[in-house]
């Protein structure tokens, strides 16, 4: 076969690529540039908190904890500056072979005034937007990039979370509240990784490890699952956009189980307390169970009668064709998630079953408030309760708007991924309309199968071909891959 084009090499391509990006953002009506009032007001916020946090500063001290002198670090994709997220990790002083885990969460509420310009275009954008062609921020850049990021070296007022783990990573103690932090770096995922590989990485950083192995262990024996797929990512490099595809690094996961164990914490204060917002997941149904069985065993990689999905799902070599389509087939177990708030004092009753599924706990958003909007009321309403304090009336009086807000962005969210990626895997293509490449057989429906190229990683369909079986590698025939509206066409052959 001949050599695979795994970017774009025409400068038309590119150009009618850009075109077509651009069109995707009208005809999605993605949100453009903030208004003039969101963004002097964004402005005005940035300059009282630099003003409020400066040396000599007027931050009240007695009211506010000082942990500047913590050494907080991020960790996060390389080039991000909107920084939600730093932490430290020490020893547990009272708990043998335990740690203090400090989580700090980005302080939005002292930026964005209920009802003000930012907070009114927040409401209508609800998460930020990552498009192929530049991300569109959920905030004005001089909150998302500026007084509000945990920038390295920068001042800053953050939710912190303090959390004593026991040896196995179970949760001792916790609380959250205000606090004056300085993060001291900021690292991307593949230099965090490297750090801690090579054995320089500071004391905080190198502990991250085993709390990441214990809470992951701890994910297994509570009955969580993850389905850990590739993740396919659009980027744009020196030869155009491509399609890449790659497995996150052991330290994604380990950063990840802080935020989860966050978000858990998060929920059972709101339940507690009765008032607040979960992140919900229903189980899977005996029926989506008794087909995702069938199709595993159709696969060649039959589920083993007693043991739980997440195990299983965990254990899938995903270099074998076969555990593609199994992690297709899976997608049907992992539907539903929504958002539920309450309010027992006001009339809006607690949920029943707290559980999200995936995660086989109680959970909620509480870790992206730069990025996400619900994560703010998460946070307030979790410092009020943690410190015996009334929950904001401007916070309990919005929580039911807010389930339609952030399902109105996700389905954008999706629609736009999906689009972008249809359009530069078509770009990715055109020059080699006529070709043959070898795909993995996903799934089957009617007559159309969902197909992934081998090389490069592009899924598609086909129409079915003759005797097909999920899991098997076909030979198909590109026959056309048109940019402008992602579409692209196979043949089996």
């Amino acid at each position: 076969m001949p050599a695979r084009r795994p970017h774009i090499a025409a400068s038309a391509a590119q150009t009618e690529l850009a075109s077509s990006l651009a069109a995707l953002r009208v005809a999605l009506e993605l949100p453009g540039a903030f208004p003039a009032d969101a963004t002097a007001e964004a402005e005005r916020a940035a300059a009282s908190a630099a003003l409020r946090l400066a040396p000599p500063g007027v931050v009240d001290l007695t009211a506010v904890l000082d942990l500047t002198a913590v050494e907080f670090v991020t960790i996060d994709p390389p080039g991000t500056t909107d920084l939600d997220q730093a932490l430290h990790i020490g020893r547990s002083p009272d708990a043998d072979a335990g740690w203090r885990v400090r989580y700090a969460i980005a302080d939005l509420p002292a930026l964005v005034s209920p009802g003000g310009a930012v907070d009114r275009e927040a409401r209508r954008r609800g998460q930020t937007l990552y498009a192929a062609d530049g991300r569109i921020p959920l905030h004005p850049p001089a909150i998302s990039e500026g007084a509000g990021s945990l920038l390295p070296d920068a001042t800053r007022t953050a939710f912190v979370w303090d959390f004593t783990l026991d040896g196995h990573g179970e949760v001792q103690r916790v609380s959250v509240g205000r606090a004056l932090v300085r993060s001291r770096a900021r690292l991307s995922y593949a230099e965090a990784q490297a750090a801690i590989d090579a054995g320089t990485a500071p004391e905080s950083l190198a502990l991250l490890p085993g709390v990441g192995r214990a809470r992951l262990e701890l994910e297994r024996l509570r009955g969580g699952a993850s389905l850990n797929s590739p993740d396919e990512e659009i980027v744009l490099g020196p030869d155009g956009y491509r399609v890449e595809r790659r497995r996150p690094l052991p330290v994604e996961e380990w950063n990840a189980q802080l935020s989860l164990m966050t978000g858990m914490a998060a929920a059972n204060i709101m339940v507690q307390g009765g008032v607040g917002i979960l992140r919900t997941m229903p189980a899977p149904g005996e029926e989506d169970f008794a087909d995702f069985r069938r199709q595993t065993a159709a696969l060649g990689l039959p589920w083993p009668a007693g043991q739980h999905y997440g195990d299983y799902l965990r254990g899938l070599a995903r270099e074998n064709p076969a555990a593609l389509a199994v992690l297709q087939a899976a997608t049907s177990l992992f539907r539903g998630a929504g958002y539920l708030p309450f309010d027992v004092e006001r009339g809006m009753p607690a949920p029943a079953d707290p559980v999200q599924a995936a995660i086989a706990a109680p959970y909620a958003h509480a870790t992206a408030p730069l990025r996400r909007l619900v994560d703010r009321w998460s946070l307030v309403i979790c410092a009020a309760l943690s410190a015996g304090e009334p929950v904001p009336d401007w916070a309990r009086e919005s929580l039911a708007q807010l389930p339609a807000i952030m399902g109105a962005s996700a389905r954008l969210a999706a629609e736009l991924d999906a689009a972008s990626l249809n359009r530069v895997e078509a770009a990715m293509l055109r020059g080699s309309v006529g070709e043959r490449f070898p795909a993995t057989v996903l799934s089957l429906r009617g007559e159309r199968a969902r197909i992934q190229l081998t090389e490069p990683v592009v899924t598609a369909e086909c129409a079915a071909p003759r005797h097909p079986s999920p899991g098997s590698v076909i030979t198909v025939v590109l026959r056309s891959a048109d940019i402008a509206t992602g579409s692209v066409a196979f043949e089996a052959v």
